[in-house]
């Protein structure tokens, strides 16, 4: 009922940029907050960075003063800019958002949704 799809991966050289995007589409009836976070390999998945649906933002450290998020919420879109990046930022980034849903007559409130991953790689 509801798709997260991400875009903008890719492979950069250290000190390089990527905007990662995320749109979501479906019986939506409000999102609550949106967020990224990473899975490098032999990792947990971490938080990167999240924006409440007023716009207040947590960063993890290890990011803060490199990227930066944002959303658009009449396109129901999250996007992260992340400039000067670091081998260590190489994992497979994946958008996350809360959302309320209307469908078939019920009203589901808050869950849990999760794009498929995109892939970014920081290397010479």
């Amino acid at each position: 009922q509801v798709q997260l799809v991400e875009s903008g991966g890719g492979l950069v050289q250290p000190g390089g940029s990527l905007r990662l995007s995320c749109a979501a589409s479906g019986s939506i009836a409000g999102i609550n907050d949106m967020g990224w976070y990473r899975q490098a390999p032999g990792k947990q998945r971490e938080l990167v960075a999240t924006i409440t649906n007023w716009g207040s933002t947590n960063y993890a450290d290890s990011v803060k003063g490199r990227f930066t998020i944002s959303r658009d919420n009449a396109k129901k879109s999250v996007h992260l800019q992340m400039n000067a990046l670091k081998p260590g930022d190489t994992a497979v980034y994946y958008c996350n958002a809360g959302i309320d849903t209307f469908h078939d007559g019920i009203f589901s409130r808050n869950d849990d949704y999760w794009g498929q991953g995109t892939q970014v790689t920081v290397s010479s």
